[in-house]
């Protein structure tokens, strides 16, 4: 960082020049209100030269108040999870005003997730299925979102269908062209959510219906959910490890224009008990919460150098033994190390109902975050 003094005869245009700084940043490092309304005397902070990428974060629609302030400066997109269908091609409401609301007045730009889900906000494979063999069906639904969307001041939509039968992938590609034709209509964005995967060969009904390239080609940003290897009813280990959301950022760039990409971060860790019973399901910890287990139980945090990960063990009340997996600075440093191997478009975080300091720390040391 340096400081600078306004001479006699700066423009904006001209320190900007001087530095290689953007004027963009520099206005707003400096909160300026006029390109061209610098004062002689006037003292500048000009922060070094960063890449800018685009920060997506998914809420829910109760998430705490101070948690979505201190949030919203990070983000360049928010995602307000989120909207079901009924059969009829009605949307299921979202109480989401007061966060579009905020978002705006800090130049994020909120998007509407679009779910195959109905009342009960599961993603369900025969809701899709439905949906997707029917073209009247879509085109109310489609009508519908985006008439939320303009009344509500949505930036963009993302659509997060999971679970879509492998047979329907074809529907449910042209079902994006649709969604892109209508959203561009109006000058909206679409964006969509896809499971990792290393290959287009897969074919479980995670993977199988999502077509990377097609992705690429109709959506204007992509983002993959790098998680959840370490999941709920899964063996112990990391959430995200490295060296598989690295398989999976390899494929992606070979088929998606690699600007568009944006790497999924989870902001949550696992707790288990061990040894592993199948049936038996972790618990969700916040990194904070993680952190503040293994104080209160005096045991230290170890680092799995392949995962690129923290984790620890414990013994509870009745003497069960627990392990914990959860990110921290390093994990979190690891993932925006690939945005730049990778020459990614930005990161998505699931999500951000837990505010993690440290998290967003290394984030504003790495990058400039894009903004309406």
């Amino acid at each position: 960082m340096k400081i600078y003094n306004v001479k006699n005869g700066d423009t904006l245009d001209s320190v900007s020049r001087s530095f290689n700084i953007p004027a963009e940043d520099i206005i707003q490092d400096n909160h300026l209100f006029s390109d061209n309304n610098l004062l002689e005397g006037q003292s500048l902070i000009l922060m070094e030269n960063k890449r800018h990428i685009d920060v997506n974060g998914y809420v829910y629609s109760n998430i705490n108040p101070d948690n979505l302030y201190a949030t919203l400066p990070y983000l360049t997109y928010i995602s307000i999870f989120s909207y079901g269908f009924t059969d009829t091609g009605k949307l299921v409401s979202l109480n989401d005003t007061s966060i579009i609301d905020e978002a705006l007045k800090t130049d994020v730009a909120p998007l509407l997730v679009l779910t195959n889900s109905t009342n009960n906000s599961s993603f369900d494979s025969d809701w899709a299925h439905m949906l997707l063999t029917d073209n009247e069906l879509q085109e109310t639904l489609i009508d519908n979102v985006v008439e939320i969307m303009l009344e509500k001041e949505y930036y963009g939509i993302n659509v997060d269908f999971e679970y879509v039968y492998p047979e329907d992938r074809e529907n449910y590609n042209l079902f994006l062209v649709k969604v892109a034709n209508a959203v561009h209509e109006q000058g909206l964005i679409l964006t969509t959510a896809v499971a990792p995967k290393v290959s287009d060969a897969e074919t479980s009904i995670l993977k199988g219906a999502i077509d990377y390239e097609f992705h690429g080609k109709v959506a204007d940003k992509i983002i993959i959910m790098t998680y959840e290897w370490g999941y709920k009813n899964g063996e112990p280990m990391a959430v995200a490890p490295v060296n598989q959301v690295e398989r999976v950022l390899a494929y992606a760039v070979s088929v998606i224009p690699s600007e568009k990409i944006l790497m999924g971060i989870p902001n949550y860790g696992y707790d288990w008990e061990i040894p592993f019973i199948k049936g038996r399901y972790a618990k969700s910890i916040s990194n904070i919460d993680a952190y503040e287990l293994a104080k209160r139980k005096q045991v230290p945090i170890s680092f799995n150098e392949t995962s690129k990960a923290p984790y620890f063990r414990y013994s509870d009340s009745t003497g069960q033994m627990h392990e914990v997996w959860f990110e921290d600075a390093r994990s979190i440093q690891a993932k925006l190390d690939l945005v730049d191997k990778y020459n990614l478009g930005g990161i998505s975080y699931w999500n951000l109902m837990n505010f993690f300091t440290q998290n967003f720390k290394i984030l504003e040391e790495n990058y400039k975050i894009n903004k309406l």
